[in-house]
């Protein structure tokens, strides 16, 4: 296969999308529950959506995209392990308009996003802070797998908790 000029070593898984129904309520459990930073935003008037890019973040690359909010975008683009929500203008005011997470039938598919944590167990003491705001598909207690949690956001997408070094 050398006759490419590219090559799959080089490659890197950059983000997933998922869809969201009322932006704010997303973007408060990523951003303040899961404690991700809002990379980037990007409207489409035609479209009549918004894409909103985030993901976690060091101290020195946050001060690069404070001192040059002109490279966000590209910033997203550039790395590993950024989520993509997107939100269809006008589906927060729809009552009974939900999206499918994956995880219910019929159709399972989409199964969950999952994070590494310091410590998992302070990790879900502080989810347990947050009261009704998150709610628990497992808690560590749970099953017979006791080192993994799963939390849901507000459209019901699952994210797995994973100790750093899991075992």
């Amino acid at each position: 296969m050398s006759e490419f000029k590219t090559d799959v070593k080089s490659y890197e898984f950059n983000h997933t999308m998922i869809r969201v129904k009322d932006p704010k309520a997303s973007l408060e459990f990523y951003q303040e529950i899961l404690g991700m930073k809002l990379i980037s935003t990007m409207e489409n008037e035609k479209g009549k959506f918004t894409l909103y890019f985030l993901a976690y973040v060091n101290d020195e690359d946050r001060a690069t995209l404070e001192a040059n909010p002109g490279q966000r975008l590209a910033y997203a683009f550039g790395r590993p392990g950024v989520l993509e929500l997107t939100h269809n203008w006008g589906t927060e005011d729809q009552a009974d308009f939900k999206y499918s997470s994956g995880n219910s039938e019929p159709g399972r598919g989409f199964g969950h996003i999952a994070i590494i944590v310091d410590n998992v167990e302070e990790a879900c003491k502080r989810f347990e802070s947050f009261g009704d705001k998150v709610k628990w598909v497992k808690k560590l207690q749970d099953g017979s797998m006791k080192n993994i949690a799963f939390i849901a956001d507000p459209d019901g997408y699952w994210t797995e908790v994973l100790q750093r070094s899991f075992n």
